[in-house]
């Protein structure tokens, strides 16, 4: 027992540190290391995701917040479009096929991938660019803001452009969220990283507070199912808070480029995951 929860802890040290730094959650690493090596039930794995994600969300957001580089005002704004389509994908479930979805969103995530590697070597655009063009809605909305990049201690303000293309994308993470039980934390990060052309860091510290927001509410229900256990998601937590504290020190010390090349085989394997899953093929 001792023995396991050493194992826990230091799982959820490696899901916080990664989670807290890409905006991503740690689930993706809690999961198949609760299952694959461990053995245990994918129900009891699943609801301990709940808590990796609820925990790296509690850890980093406060140091980010301090750090000022979440857009508050855009993540509130986003959070609105993932809790919808959470409840979309709730209803709806049992209408759409769910390896439909896995096999879209498999694929989205590859061309993501590709659309990061063209940044990483200069042939797409700048990787955080400054002169992006705002648009109407990003103005009305005060979506645009600043932080103090630790790097290159200057003061970078950014613009927030293709807002319906955000939300949209919010959405569709969501429904993939309700209908498949994923976390979507990549897809936040996409979706203002990619689509509204956010800076990387302030993109991923946004990401680690919306998805607290939209774990919460999915952890209720788990609770109440019995799949969150306490001699499970305890040292893990207590794991994914120190990794979050290291998480968060590193990530505004770091070149955004640095980021980029971390978070693409993240994208390379949960797209490629989840397109084999549209298949049929599990892991």
């Amino acid at each position: 027992m001792v023995q396991t929860a050493f194992i826990l802890l230091l799982v959820g040290i490696a899901a916080g540190t990664l989670g807290s730094l890409l905006g991503i959650g740690g689930g993706m690493i809690v999961t198949p290391v609760l299952t694959v090596f461990m053995g245990l039930p994918i129900q009891y794995a699943i609801g301990a995701s709940i808590i990796a994600v609820i925990a790296t969300s509690s850890g980093a957001t406060i140091a980010y917040l301090r750090d000022d580089l979440i857009n508050l005002r855009v993540a509130m704004f986003l959070e609105i479009a993932t809790t919808v389509g959470a409840i979309s994908g709730a209803l709806i479930a049992g209408i759409i096929h769910p390896l439909w979805l896995e096999t879209i969103f498999g694929l989205f995530l590859l061309y993501q991938c590709f659309n990061m590697v063209k940044k990483l070597r200069g042939k797409g655009k700048k990787a955080d660019a400054t002169n992006v063009q705002p648009d109407v809605l990003s103005t009305q909305l005060k979506l645009n803001g600043s932080y103090h990049d630790k790097v290159t201690m200057e003061k970078v303000d950014y613009e927030v452009t293709h807002v319906k293309g955000g939300f949209a994308m919010m959405y569709g993470a969501g429904l993939a969220s309700g209908l498949l039980g994923i976390g979507s934390g990549v897809f936040k990060v996409i979706a203002m990283d990619s689509i509204m052309e956010m800076p990387l860091k302030p993109s991923s510290a946004t990401s680690n507070l919306m998805m607290g927001v939209t774990a919460a509410a999915s952890a209720t229900v788990y609770f109440f199912n019995g799949a969150i256990k306490p001699e499970i998601a305890a040292p893990l937590a207590i794991g994914i808070l120190m990794g979050a504290a290291i998480g968060t020190r590193i990530m505004p010390r770091i070149q955004s480029r640095m980021l980029r090349m971390i978070f693409v085989p993240i994208l390379l394997i949960m797209g490629i995951q989840m397109f084999l899953k549209g298949f049929g093929v599990g892991f």
